[in-house]
């Protein structure tokens, strides 16, 4: 469709099938024009102290706040359902107040002063000079709280945000824009636009930093396209969960986790479960469990407001899970309880699917999934659940379930993955404002994303250096003749 001369997009709902919205990307020119203002506003923004940021993002937070329903609201229609959506507002708000607490010791900490080591009449300190547009381009899995993970911080830092989500799931930006524009000092440094691939293209030739979240091939394009530009780009990819159940864990205890850690959010969140290794001597009663508990939960369909299991985000997803599946059960896999997407009221729904018999030549056990699958394969040995855990080209997070803390952590060291969850899974979440990690494989790029030295991300080091004696004149030093 053509509007004012530009072409919209439509937009899927993910429960109904139905295109229901659409949006209408900047057209290049007006792309430019955005960024230049936030770049003019950006210097003043950076100028202004700390405290004044903190004053203005706290604002914001009580505006996130006050807008609760109506951003859970469309966050619930853009996931078709998902139980995120009921806590992404909270999340978003908690970040804030949690970075107004705590960037000023982090950036206090980060500056430097002293004598240099090798010349002591020379006297250096520190300054953070923060990038002055920041573009993030945000996944539709989790729409609203996602797209604001990285801005938080880079605000904080001293530097302006612009964000483009997911033309999958655009439909909370309206609502959210409204509660920055409700702060006129933070609407002139953070703004959201909408578009696609080509939007996305676009932004990373206007901004000076970019923060991507997504999948693999579409986070290799961001990196060559940044790196022609030598930006700095920060990754967060796929992932391809392990989780280790030894012969000694609680059973019930670890199918509760596996399950949850496998099917929240219809198995479509980076860090989901999506290989699960079980000692050989106990798979058998672990798997009875699992499909116990698996076959106890619903679908959020027909009543959106029940259940635990929404549909697939985006059509695409079902199709891909759906040729996993497919491949899997022609190399013998067998499906234990679950089964294909099934398509209900225009949305695409799929069953947590317990498969065993699987092996690691199957689509399900080396390519992202992103759905409700528990693929359970035995192992004899630690060193062998280790390995198997190893083999795989990402490395984001990882579980391990055992019969004491001190053997999940012994076998949890062992495992490559920059988050490993022991005793539970899923609990990458947990970590945001306390630990920084980094991804192994193809499962990200940069530094931290989470802990206290993200904000570090945004800020450039400078060094200004002092010279108290007179400068040095250019002659040639005296050395010892050359021997003949």
């Amino acid at each position: 469709m053509i509007q004012n001369g530009r072409v919209s997009l439509p937009v899927r709902n993910p429960y109904t099938g139905e295109v229901d919205y659409e949006i209408t990307p900047p057209a290049p020119e007006e792309l430019a024009g955005i960024c230049a203002g936030l770049r003019a506003a950006q210097v003043k923004w950076a100028a202004a102290p700390l405290e004044h940021r903190i004053e203005v993002m706290t604002r914001w937070a009580d505006e996130l706040d006050k807008a609760y329903g109506k951003l859970s609201a469309a966050d619930f229609t853009d996931t078709g359902g998902c139980l995120i959506s009921l806590m992404s507002p909270r999340i978003v708000a908690g970040s804030v107040r949690s970075w107004a607490a705590d960037a000023p010791a982090v950036l206090a900490a980060a500056a430097r002063d002293g004598a240099s080591s090798i010349m002591p009449s020379i006297s250096f300190r520190t300054q953070l000079v923060p990038y002055p547009l920041v573009g993030v381009i945000s996944p539709w899995n989790g729409p609203l709280m996602l797209s604001c993970l990285d801005p938080v911080p880079a605000l904080f830092a001293g530097s302006a945000v612009i964000v483009k989500p997911s033309e999958v799931a655009p439909r909370f930006i309206e609502p959210l824009m409204e509660t920055i524009r409700a702060v006129p000092e933070l609407a002139d440094v953070f703004t959201f636009i909408t578009g696609d691939g080509q939007t996305g293209q676009q932004l990373i030739q206007a901004v000076d930093m970019v923060c991507f979240t997504g999948s693999v091939p579409n986070g290799r394009r961001v990196a060559v396209a940044c790196a022609e530009r030598l930006i700095p780009v920060y990754l967060e990819l796929g992932g391809k969960d392990p989780a280790i159940v030894t012969e000694t864990a609680d059973l019930e205890a670890a199918a509760t986790a596996v399950l949850r850690g496998a099917a929240f959010g219809t198995g479509q969140v980076c860090f989901s479960v999506e290989r699960i290794y079980v000692h050989t001597d106990v798979h058998d009663a672990f798997v009875a469990l699992l499909v116990e508990k698996a076959q106890a939960l619903t679908l959020n369909y027909p009543d959106i407001d029940s259940g635990e299991i929404g549909p697939f985000g985006y059509d695409r997803q079902a199709r891909i899970a759906g040729e996993h599946l497919a491949d899997a059960v022609a190399k013998g896999a067998v499906i234990r309880c679950g089964g294909p997407a099934e398509q209900l009221g225009g949305g695409w729904f799929m069953r947590p699917t317990v498969l065993t018999e699987v092996t690691h030549d199957m689509l399900l056990m080396r390519e992202e999934s992103f759905a409700p699958f528990l693929p359970v394969m035995r192992y004899r040995a630690e060193d062998e659940a280790v390995e198997l855990a190893n083999d795989t080209p990402y490395g984001l997070s990882a579980s391990v379930i055992a019969g004491t803390p001190q053997e999940a952590a012994r076998i949890g060291e062992r495992v490559n993955a920059g988050t490993v969850a022991l005793q539970d899974t899923f609990l990458t979440l947990f970590k945001t404002r306390d630990v920084g990690t980094n991804s192994f494989g193809d499962s990200g790029l940069g530094g931290d994303r989470t802990g206290p030295g993200s904000i570090l991300r945004f800020l450039r080091k400078k060094a200004l250096m002092t010279q108290s004696a007179p400068p040095a004149p250019l002659v040639r030093p005296s050395v010892p003749a050359r021997p003949a």
